[in-house]
């Protein structure tokens, strides 16, 4: 049987079992085949030239070599795990703990875990954290709550929205029935204007979804353009949804990772809420990270920066 027919007859990896996963996994081999099978599902186009005829490599058969300048294109090229120091056996086990684990790993325990060091581990989970980012294609409908909440270290004396040394975000989640959870998304915001609220109402709001928030002013204004209503928060009585996923939120930093880097914050909360909103997925999550991961462009450190810090 040939590469691409053996290929096209890989069936895709379900589920959470860390051995299952081990013994698929396992060897190189295994993993490029995986890559391959998403690599060039629409066909082959070379990076150097355009060119879209290849033929199968010989002596590494996951590679193709381009007809129009020879060159061999790996099934990791143009994609985040190009250049990926330690292995691609590490590298689907990092995003494979950090997708279909019930609370992904922090750095520390990864580089423990793997063998390898802790800058190396929290670029790579980087990496994965940028696929993780929604595409914003797919905006809440139906009964949505909105709020803000400070994330980081506790600070004497300061409370609300103003604290320092805290981080501020704004969170929105689509509920479930009357108690349940079925989207969220959270964003890091510099303070709670309209400027900067408005910004997960136009990425992830419909403007037909009806939203609940509080009375802050400033949602007030964006009221303008979304169909909000807006209520006195009173602790037990209302705003109970969401103030559960920002609890689950705040004890996920606190118990995982202890701490974050605000510059990196946003990271973090796109990898908590791609694995709440892909809960009911859970059985296929690896794979649809897998495939995001391939059709990603690649990044170097200095992008990331550039990705979340600006």
């Amino acid at each position: 049987m040939g590469l691409d027919n053996k290929i096209v007859n890989l069936g895709i990896f379900r589920g959470e079992n860390e051995l299952e996963f081990i013994e698929r996994f396992g060897e190189e081999d295994s993993c490029f085949e995986y890559l391959y099978k998403y690599k060039w599902s629409n066909g082959f186009e070379c990076p150097s030239c355009g060119c879209k005829e290849s033929y199968q490599g010989k002596k590494k058969e996951y590679f193709k070599i381009c007809k129009g300048c020879i060159r061999a294109v790996s099934p990791t090229s143009q994609t985040l795990f190009h250049n990926v120091k330690f292995g691609i056996v590490k590298a689907f086990y990092i995003v494979f703990k950090m997708s279909a684990t019930t609370k992904s790993i922090s750095a520390e325990q990864l580089a423990k875990t793997v063998g390898i060091n802790r800058k190396s581990a929290l670029l790579f989970q980087h990496k994965v954290r940028a696929a993780m980012k929604s595409s914003g294609n797919h905006p809440m409908e139906g009964n949505v709550e909105a709020d803000e909440a400070l994330v980081g270290g506790k600070e004497k004396g300061k409370i609300g929205r103003g604290a320092e040394k805290k981080a501020l975000i704004v969170v929105a989640v689509e509920k479930n029935g009357t108690s349940g959870i079925k989207r969220m998304y959270a964003r890091h915001i510099e303070n709670a204007s309209t400027i900067e609220l408005s910004k997960i109402f136009k990425m992830h709001i419909s403007k037909d979804a009806k939203v609940v928030t509080d009375k802050w002013k400033s949602y007030q204004r964006i009221g303008k353009d979304y169909n909000i209503t807006q209520e006195k928060s009173k602790p037990g009585e209302n705003f109970n949804v969401i103030h559960r996923g920002i609890q689950q939120l705040k004890s996920w930093i606190r118990g995982i990772h202890h701490s974050v880097d605000k510059r990196y914050l946003q990271a973090y909360l796109d990898e908590f809420c791609y694995r709440i909103n892909r809960s009911i997925h859970k059985d296929t999550i690896f794979d649809n990270l897998i495939q995001r991961m391939v059709f990603a462009q690649p990044m170097n450190k200095n992008q990331l920066k550039n990705t979340y810090c600006n």
